[in-house]
């Protein structure tokens, strides 16, 4: 029985570590090709890739490239080219959070959080899609606190690119749209990662949990099943959609 991705292509950027490695090894298992993304974690994307290749359904490499730069961006689009011949799927999962009240906020943490979170997914697609040819998939990320009542004070930079790529998606969607390409949004709600738990008091963690109707944290699982589904043949009506993948946490 042939994989559902078996045959298929896709890069995964920001994919050495939490949500992103988790959604690469999905698409892999599934039969994806997958180049993996990372900017400093050489040993680590490694590990992934080796996990990956172990199990011989998709193959896996390693791509070193600082996707808030469109010299990294143009490294990438290289890369990915010389290793598979195409991309079918680009799954831009890399991002940059920071929390600041207005008075901390700085130009250089602007910058980054646009670098990382708006011009980086930007300028790749644009990059890529040259390459992509109908049927492909492009599947930004966003997150819940772009529609949530519980926002905080100092996430203004975050959700401020977040909500950036939430209009990027729509506007792509029409562009890439008419070509047969599709444009989704993915925006997760808290997901129990290492990174979250690092960023978070235990207080903080029970809150998020005690606000979500199951009483717990999402997992990076839930996420990667969802960006599985959006770069299959099944999701080939969904095109200009932000889905918001919480658990409830924001309705």
């Amino acid at each position: 029985m042939s994989l559902p991705l078996a045959g298929r292509d896709a890069i995964v950027t920001g994919s050495s570590r939490g949500i992103g490695a988790v959604i690469v090894k999905r698409l892999a298992s599934q039969g994806a090709n997958v180049a993996i993304n990372y900017v400093a974690s050489a040993a680590v994307a490694q590990s992934v890739a080796d996990e990956i290749n172990a199990k011989g359904a998709g193959k896996a490499i390693t791509v070193q490239a600082d996707v808030s730069s469109l010299a990294g961006n143009q490294k990438l689009v290289d890369a990915a080219l010389a290793g598979f011949g195409r991309i079918d799927s680009l799954v831009l999962s890399a991002g940059y959070t920071e929390y600041g009240a207005l008075k901390d906020i700085t130009e250089q943490e602007y910058e980054k959080h646009f670098d990382t979170n708006v011009k980086g997914p930007l300028f790749l697609t644009q990059a890529f899609a040259p390459h992509l040819k109908p049927g492909s998939k492009v599947v930004l990320f966003s997150s819940s606190l772009t529609h949530g009542s519980t926002l905080s004070p100092n996430t203004i930079l975050y959700v401020a690119s977040k909500g950036a790529v939430e209009q990027i998606s729509r506007a792509l969607a029409k562009d890439l749209g008419a070509r047969g390409i599709n444009v989704k949004t993915v925006a997760p709600g808290p997901i129990d990662t290492d990174l979250f738990r690092r960023g978070s008091t235990e207080q903080q963690i029970a809150f998020f949990e005690s606000i979500h109707p199951h009483k717990r944290l999402g997992q990076a699982e839930e996420v990667s099943n969802l960006v599985q589904f959006l770069v299959s043949d099944g999701a080939s009506w969904i095109n200009g959609q932000t889905i918001r993948v919480n658990g409830g946490y924001v309705i």
